[in-house]
């Protein structure tokens, strides 16, 4: 993005660009709602939501965010009808067929938070791709988390910490916040600065557990299809009003 229109997005936003967030995560709620109050089946309402998934990408990348994690599809969500699932891993290799030009352009590199192995067989095949063709890109990392569970995440790394323990590979009085980390889906990462929510839900479902320890939180009324640029823009606002003081 060139300096003119740089400047022209800060002063049409508001935004000051020295106190931008590094990693903002979404907690993407409310399809299924938004879509019963207007009297559709579910699956029309995780189609709209993808829209916003692509407004919510294309903006994080013209302010300058470094990370962007998306909550896509929770361990929980196995729990849904059968059909319901089957339609979100189609609409998921759909997003990653129409997408992949877009994530290219913005050089946006696209990473999986959750387990990988999890997922049905075609949708790893598409993720391969798709993290392949964009594994060069160097101006944002997208991710979407998949299959994933915050408790879950920690039990794998205390798993995978175990093994190097008992292998003499790695000393537990090693062990501290920084190399624990080290073992999480986001490693080589900053953690989020800024959690948002929609659809006035007020808990945090399992999502990023320990990486969201000092994370600002912005909880929206709003549904997730209607989630649009003007409440980003808010939302990154709101992070910039407030005071961060890491439990000082």
């Amino acid at each position: 993005m060139s300096t003119a229109i740089s400047e022209q997005l800060d002063a049409s936003s508001g935004l000051d660009r020295t106190r931008l967030p590094r990693h903002v995560a979404i907690i993407m709620d409310g399809n299924g709602r938004w879509a019963h109050g207007r009297g559709l089946p579910r699956v029309m309402g995780h189609r709209a939501g993808i829209k916003s998934v692509r407004i919510a990408a294309e903006l994080a990348r013209e302010v300058g965010l470094e990370v962007l994690t998306l909550y896509a599809f929770s361990v929980e969500n196995w729990k849904r009808p059968a059909a319901e699932v089957s339609t979100l891993m189609r609409l998921l290799n759909e997003y990653l067929r129409r997408e992949l030009p877009t994530l290219m352009k913005n050089e946006i590199r696209l990473n999986v938070l959750g387990d990988f192995e999890g997922l049905p067989a075609l949708v790893q095949r598409h993720l391969e791709r798709v993290m392949k063709e964009t594994g060069e890109n160097r101006k944002m990392v997208l991710n979407l988390a998949l299959n994933y569970g915050g408790r879950s995440e920690i039990v794998q790394a205390a798993r995978r910490i175990a093994e190097l323990v008992k292998a003499g590979k790695l000393k537990v009085t090693s062990l501290d916040e920084e190399l624990f980390s080290r073992f999480l889906y986001t490693a080589g990462q900053p953690d989020p600065d800024l959690l948002i929510r929609t659809s006035g839900e007020h808990r945090i479902s399992n999502f990023l557990l320990w990486q969201i320890s000092y994370a600002e939180l912005y909880l929206t009324p709003k549904f997730w299809p209607e989630f649009g640029k003007a409440d980003f823009l808010e939302a990154l606002r709101e992070y910039q009003r407030r005071e961060r003081r890491f439990g000082a």
